[in-house]
């Protein structure tokens, strides 16, 4: 992956690790989705598998009983009017200008959002060493790099 050097009007997209130790991802994306929408921005999650879909689908529906966080995938349709899209293809049909890849998921079209957050299981050594390849591939591309790590508590520390 070689990208072209940001220009007058061209996205520089920000790509965010997140490594989950202590809860897994089905705790911790509602509340990052949260902070997604309430900024303003909307978001397209890229899994690994339909099947994958539909579980965080549930997830986004039940994960807190006070909570709404509107959302939806090509079952529930009405793409543009989602802020949050769930999809296992490389798609931005809500306009979204935050992408989140998990599963390994990867999408050719990244450069056209302004944050890709890739989260992963640091627990998984097959994971780990996948997250570790892309962001060599990142680094050599010139995307801007960030790295969360989850703390025993469940909060980020950006490591070093």
């Amino acid at each position: 992956m070689k990208r072209d050097e940001p220009g007058e009007g061209k996205i520089v997209t920000e790509v965010r690790f997140y490594q989950l130790k202590k809860h897994p991802l089905e705790r911790v994306l509602p509340k990052l989705l949260e902070k997604v929408v309430s900024s303003g921005a909307r978001a397209v999650i890229m899994a690994g598998s339909q099947e994958r879909i539909a579980a965080l689908n549930s997830v986004l529906w039940t994960y807190d009983p006070g909570a709404f966080l509107a959302h939806g995938s090509a079952e529930d349709g009405y793409d543009s009017d989602q802020p949050v899209w769930l999809t296992a293809s490389p798609e931005n049909p809500n306009g979204a200008s935050v992408l989140v890849l998990t599963d390994g998921a990867s999408h050719d079209g990244m450069d056209s959002f302004e944050k890709c957050l890739e989260i992963f299981d640091g627990d998984d050594e097959r994971t780990l060493t996948q997250a570790r390849e892309r962001w060599k591939i990142y680094e050599q591309a010139g995307y801007p790099l960030t790295y969360y790590k989850q703390t025993a508590q469940g909060g980020w520390q950006i490591r070093e």
